[in-house]
């Protein structure tokens, strides 16, 4: 399984609620169907992070520390 971005981390937190791995799917597929044109990156974003989330399984999304950091300089952990 490929780690998590810093950039998909702090996206799944957001999206995740604390839910499970497939609800925390179900949100970002449906946060992506209300991108529009200009949010491109966040598009790509979300893509990407939701092809990992398909990856893994529930056990290692449980294992996931989902706290939001949004300074990657304070990160624990790496890109």
């Amino acid at each position: 399984m490929t780690e998590l971005t810093f950039e998909e981390r702090n996206l799944v937190c957001i999206y995740s609620g604390g839910g499970t791995r497939l609800e925390t799917i179900a949100a970002l597929e449906d946060m992506r169907r209300y991108l529009e044109p200009g949010e491109a990156e966040l598009l790509e974003l979300t893509d990407s992070a939701l092809g990992k989330l398909r990856g893994m399984d529930d056990m290692a999304f449980a294992g996931l520390d989902l706290i939001p950091d949004f300074d990657p300089e304070d990160a624990a952990y790496g890109e």
